[in-house]
C-alpha cells in the first residue's frame, strides 16, 4: 500500500480503531474523547473553545476529504470502519457542552453522544442520505446537537449530577 493509502487508512479508520468487532464508530470516537482531553487539560475558557473549534473543523475537512476514497476503499457507503465522523460528533457535544472537571464532561458526553448517534433522532437518519460527506458527517453533528441540549437540560434540572 503507498503511504497516501496507508494514511488514509490511519485516519479515516483512526489507527484501525474503525475495525472493532463490536461497535466500531464507539471505539473510534474515543479518538475524540482523546483529542478533548489534550485540549482541556492544556488550556481553558475561550482559548479551550478555539482551539476545540479548530480540531473539529480538521476532523470534519478529513471526514469530507476522505468519504469517497473510504466509499471506493471499503466498497460500501459510509462503512462503519470509517469512524471520524464519530469523532467529529463527540467533539461538536464537548464544544458546545463543557463541565469544569474533564473526567466529568466525558463521563456525560461519551454516552449520552454515542447513545443519541446510535439512536439517530429525526431528522439526523434522513441526514445520512445527503451526498458524499454531507450524509456521513450530518447525522453525527445533528446527533451531538440533541446531545448537548439534552446535557444542558439535565445539568439545569439536576446540577448535583455534574458536579
Amino acid at each position: 500500500m503507498a503511504f497516501v493509502q496507508r494514511w488514509n487508512w490511519c485516519v479515516a479508520t483512526c489507527a484501525g480503531f474503525g475495525y472493532a468487532p463490536v461497535m466500531p464508530g464507539t471505539a473510534g470516537a474515543l479518538w475524540g474523547v482523546a483529542i478533548y482531553a489534550v485540549i482541556a487539560a492544556s488550556c481553558a475558557g475561550w482559548a479551550q473553545t478555539v482551539v476545540l473549534a479548530g480540531a473539529l473543523a480538521v476532523v470534519c475537512a478529513e471526514t469530507f476529504r476522505l468519504a469517497g476514497w473510504a466509499e471506493r476503499y471499503f466498497q460500501e457507503e459510509d462503512s462503519s470502519r470509517f469512524v471520524t465522523d464519530e469523532v467529529a460528533g463527540f467533539l461538536v457535544t464537548v464544544l458546545l457542552f463543557r463541565t469544569p472537571h474533564i473526567s466529568t464532561t466525558v463521563l456525560w458526553a461519551f454516552p449520552v453522544t454515542r447513545v443519541l448517534d446510535i439512536i439517530k433522532v429525526p431528522p439526523a437518519r434522513w441526514l445520512e442520505r445527503l451526498p458524499r460527506g454531507w450524509g456521513v458527517l450530518a447525522d453525527d453533528v445533528v446527533d451531538s446537537l440533541y446531545a448537548a441540549a439534552l446535557l444542558h437540560a439535565l445539568q439545569a434540572l439536576s446540577p448535583q449530577w455534574f458536579a
